[in-house]
């Protein structure tokens, strides 16, 4: 991942491109956002037919969901954006607790 300074994600002089992981308790969702052209990427998946059964949300469920969808949505991003990893500024992801397991 190398020295954080050779990203200048404060330059605003250059370019920018992120990708940004959002996980809600039932739903995942990957985003792809340059500076200069906008969205490029945006894929959701949503657990609402998993929990339905359950009237509810099921954590336990939910985080091993989150899990198995998460790195093929950042594939289908990608490839929907016409990009890959190697072009990236910046990762944008949820840094609290959505669903705690034990």
């Amino acid at each position: 991942y190398g020295d954080h300074r050779d990203l200048h994600l404060c330059d605003r002089r250059q370019r920018q491109m992120c990708i940004r992981d959002r996980s809600s308790c039932d739903e995942t969702g990957i985003a792809i956002y340059d500076d200069e052209q906008g969205l490029l990427a945006h894929q959701l998946y949503s657990q609402v037919k998993v929990h339905a059964d359950y009237g509810g949300v099921v954590p336990e469920l939910a985080s091993r969901d989150h899990v198995r969808k998460t790195l093929p949505l950042i594939d289908a991003a990608f490839a929907q954006a016409g990009c890959g990893p190697e072009d990236l500024d910046g990762i944008a992801y949820t840094a609290g607790p959505v669903l705690c397991v034990d």
